[in-house]
């Protein structure tokens, strides 16, 4: 079983930046992902990165100012998060799959972004 912890979030002003981490206890996984939660939206994919090789993928919302990275070493993730808008706001969750698919199997409990004017 891997669990997921994501630190990192905070309120912070229009434009500012933001790192998210998420640690994870075991290594059963090919792939990690950052999700997002608005209030009464659905749960937005933001970005992937795959165990093997290390490629990546981005929704388009984000691919120009966020960054995701991966720490083997440290068993960590992050999200480097730029020039962050109110539309960032919202609850960040990392995730990650035990094999190919859709299914995402782990999740952490999340970590609130809030970016305000």
């Amino acid at each position: 079983q891997v669990q997921l912890v994501e630190s990192g979030g905070g309120a912070v002003q229009v434009g500012a930046s933001l790192r998210l981490s998420c640690s994870a206890s075991g290594r059963d996984f090919i792939a990690m992902g950052w999700f997002r939660q608005a209030p009464g939206k659905e749960r937005e994919f933001l970005a992937t990165i795959i165990e093997n090789g290390g490629s990546t993928r981005y929704s388009d919302s984000v691919r120009r100012r966020f960054r995701i990275s991966r720490d083997h070493e440290k068993n960590t993730m992050d999200l480097q998060m730029n020039n962050l808008t109110p539309e960032d706001t919202a609850v960040y969750y990392c995730a990650a799959k035990r094999q190919v698919g859709t299914t995402w199997h782990y999740w952490g409990q999340g970590t609130q972004v809030t970016v305000s004017s």
